[in-house]
C-alpha cells in the first residue's frame, strides 16, 4: 500500500494489455518450425496436445497448436499460423493452418 505522499508524487498508472501483438492486423503470418513437442492440458482433461514452436518472419517466436489427428510437420518446415486460442492449453494463442505450405491436411478426413 502506498502512502498519500507517494501517491501525490507519482500517481497510479494503468497496465497496458496486449492482444495478439505478434500478428496485429494480418489474418495469417508465415513462420518456420523450430521445435515440435507435446504438452498436457489443464486439470479436468487429459491428453497429449501437439504444439510447435515457430519463428515468424518478423523474428519473434511463438507457440502454436497443431489441430486435427496426426501431423507430418518437422523442424524447418514452413507453416501459416492464425489467431485462436486453445482452451485447455494456457499461453497458446495461435493455431497452425492445415493444408497450407508444408503443413499437410488431415489424412482420411470425412
Amino acid at each position: 500500500m502506498l502512502t498519500i505522499n507517494q501517491l501525490l508524487k507519482n500517481s497510479r498508472k494503468n497496465k497496458k494489455r496486449s492482444q495478439y501483438s505478434v500478428i496485429k492486423t494480418k489474418p495469417q503470418i508465415k513462420g518456420i518450425c523450430v521445435k515440435i513437442f507435446t504438452r498436457t492440458p489443464k486439470k479436468p482433461n487429459s491428453a497429449l496436445r501437439k504444439i510447435a514452436k515457430i519463428r515468424l518472419k518478423n523474428k519473434k517466436e511463438v507457440l502454436a497448436y497443431i489441430p486435427g489427428e496426426g501431423y507430418a510437420l518437422q523442424d524447418h518446415n514452413f507453416v501459416l499460423i492464425r489467431k485462436g486460442r486453445v482452451q485447455d492449453l494456457p499461453g497458446i494463442k495461435y493455431k497452425i493452418i492445415r493444408g497450407a505450405l508444408d503443413a499437410t491436411g488431415v489424412l482420411k478426413r470425412k
